[in-house]
Order: C-alpha cells, then sequence, then structure tokens
C-alpha cells in the first residue's frame, strides 16, 4: 500500500487511520468539505494532503485530486490502492430519518466508486455500520440477516450492496465494514464517551440510561488498524463487523471513564429512559476478520479511555480553561 484516499477523515477512524498510514510512510488523500469545521485537525505533511470536496461534488473528485496532486509533486503515475469512504450526511439525531437526505448518501457512495475507478484505485472500502442489523440479540457477523429500523441503517445497507455491485463491474476489489461503536480521539461530541468525559471533568453530574445495555466499544486505533488490514487483506465482496469482540455492560464503561477522568463525579444512572426500540445487546464477531487479515487487538477500553481522556484534557478541556 502506497497510496490511499479517505472520504470523511475528520473523525475519530479517520484521524487514526491517516496517522496510522502515514507514519509507515503512505500517501493520504483526505478529502474534506471546505466548510468543515474540523479540517484543521489535518496536518499536511510529505504524506499527507487534503483535497477539498464535498460529498455532492464527487463527480469532480478525480480532477481535484489530480490537480493537487501535481502542485504537491507527489508522482503522477502512482495511482490509489485504496479508497476509504467514511463521508456520510445525517448520522446523528432526527437526521439519520431524513429519508431524502439519506437516499442522497447512497448516491454519494456510488459516486465514491466511480471516482475511485476513475482514480485507478484497486480496492473500495465502505464504512457501514450495526445499524443495518437492526436489534439482535447476539454477536454480530456478515450472515445475520439484516433488519434496518431507520432511514441511516437502511441507506447503510442499500449502499453496501450497491457499491459491491458498482465495484464489480469496475473490477475494483469490494469490502464492506460495519462499524460497531467506536471512541477514541477526535470523536463527535454528544457520543456517550465524550458526552461523559466532558460533563465529569467539568464536574457536572452524568446523567444516563440505566446502563444494562451490553455493548461492544472499540478503540480508533484499533479501527484504523483494521481498516489498514483490510485494505491489504480483505477479502473481495464480504462483509466484516468491526468491534472488540468483548461485550460488557454499558454502565462498566461509565464507570471506567468516572477513575479515568473523574472519581468524584456523580453519575445519574436511570436519568435517562431508553429510547424506543433501544439495542440492548451489541457486540462483534470478529472471527472472520482475524482469520482473513491477522488482525489483533492492543487496547483494552481501560488503555484506550486513558489516552482518550488525556487527548480530551490537552486539546479540548485546556483549550476552553484558557478562553
Amino acid at each position: 500500500m502506497n497510496r490511499v484516499i479517505i472520504t470523511g477523515p475528520t473523525g475519530a477512524i479517520g484521524m487514526a487511520l491517516i496517522e496510522y498510514l502515514s507514519v509507515r510512510g503512505v500517501q493520504v488523500i483526505a478529502v474534506v468539505r471546505s466548510d468543515s469545521r474540523r479540517k484543521k485537525q489535518i496536518r499536511e505533511s510529505e504524506n499527507v494532503l487534503m483535497v477539498e470536496c464535498a460529498l455532492c461534488e464527487l463527480q469532480s473528485l478525480p480532477q481535484r485530486i489530480s490537480a493537487a496532486i501535481v502542485k504537491k509533486e507527489w508522482s503522477v503515475e502512482q495511482k490509489p490502492d485504496v479508497f476509504y469512504h467514511f463521508a456520510w450526511d445525517g448520522t446523528f439525531g432526527n437526521s439519520r430519518n431524513d429519508m431524502y437526505l439519506q437516499s442522497r448518501n447512497i448516491t454519494y457512495a456510488l459516486d465514491a466508486v466511480e471516482a475511485a475507478a476513475a482514480l485507478g484505485c484497486k480496492t473500495f472500502i465502505g464504512a457501514g455500520s450495526q445499524a443495518e442489523y437492526g436489534r439482535y440479540e447476539g454477536n454480530l457477523k456478515a450472515d445475520i440477516p439484516a433488519f434496518p429500523e431507520n432511514g441511516y441503517g437502511i441507506a447503510k445497507l442499500c449502499a453496501g450492496q450497491m457499491t459491491r455491485i458498482l465495484c464489480r463491474q469496475k473490477g475494483i476489489r469490494h469490502v464492506w465494514t460495519r462499524i460497531l461503536s467506536v471512541y477514541g480521539p477526535y470523536d463527535g461530541g454528544n457520543t456517550m464517551v465524550m458526552a461523559n468525559i466532558r460533563k465529569m471533568l467539568w464536574g457536572e453530574k452524568a446523567s444516563c440510561t440505566k446502563g444494562e445495555q451490553i455493548w461492544d466499544y472499540l478503540y480508533s486505533k484499533d479501527a484504523a488498524k483494521m481498516m489498514y488490514l483490510l485494505g491489504k487483506r480483505g477479502v473481495d465482496g464480504k462483509i466484516y463487523c468491526l468491534g472488540s469482540g468483548v461485550g460488557r455492560p454499558l454502565r462498566e464503561y461509565i464507570e471506567e471513564i468516572k477513575n479515568v477522568t473523574n472519581p468524584e463525579a456523580k453519575i445519574g444512572y436511570g436519568d435517562i429512559e431508553y429510547a424506543e426500540k433501544q439495542v440492548m445487546y451489541l457486540c462483534a464477531d470478529i472471527q472472520e476478520l482475524i482469520e482473513d487479515t491477522g488482525y489483533f487487538s492492543k487496547y483494552s477500553f481501560e488503555d484506550g479511555i486513558k489516552e482518550t481522556v488525556e487527548w480530551y484534557r490537552n486539546n479540548i478541556f485546556g483549550r476552553s480553561l484558557l478562553t
């Protein structure tokens, strides 16, 4: 692997993947929206090039990348090996059931495949979601029937199926991932992990559900390693669930965040009611991923949360205190 393209690179997985690849000498083309508030997180370097292009503009991405490569003075003969498509509109809240928005994401995913083909990519890796399954009381793997219960999950499922067919038509290896719960530096502020870190650091009460859900959390650096290995060894046409493979009660994760962040923090278990159609069991079966890629995990939740809290203290909490 010598050169890759990543859309939607400013989240936890994208930023971890940029770091993982660039330090290994892989050239990374990070595709961001021009109006992205988080694009300043990406630091261009010898192996990192940022190209501005919105999802609705992906048809022009090959031309934009070609021009940027010439300006960067990278080799124009070197074709990208892998196209990682992480970008997606409407991932939180009510936007998940904005059907017109979600349907446009399917078109954008197909546009990403077309761009990958035009640029000479050999492999396309799409970021799907556990939402494709709906609610299932068991460990998730590729052959579990998918019954998504919101527009977001339906669109992800459709995008995975349709990009697979289009990649076959284009002669591109297709790998689809269904990502469970990833946490780490650069994650969104409204996730369970980041929201509780923020509240506990500021001494606020952390209101939660009862925390009875069995959950699978994956550290972003492990997720990046998974993505790298799938780019090298993922089997064409396969679906891989990305998680730690370990399920624990959500309450245990919250207590660990408290221990690392602020042992005196107050937690209001049961302050928040379970959502309608609440998923109560979420865990990945990663045996096939291990067999196909040789993946092994490096981080426990305890280790990952220590790094995440340290990053938050230095980059978010510390700046807030200064201002």
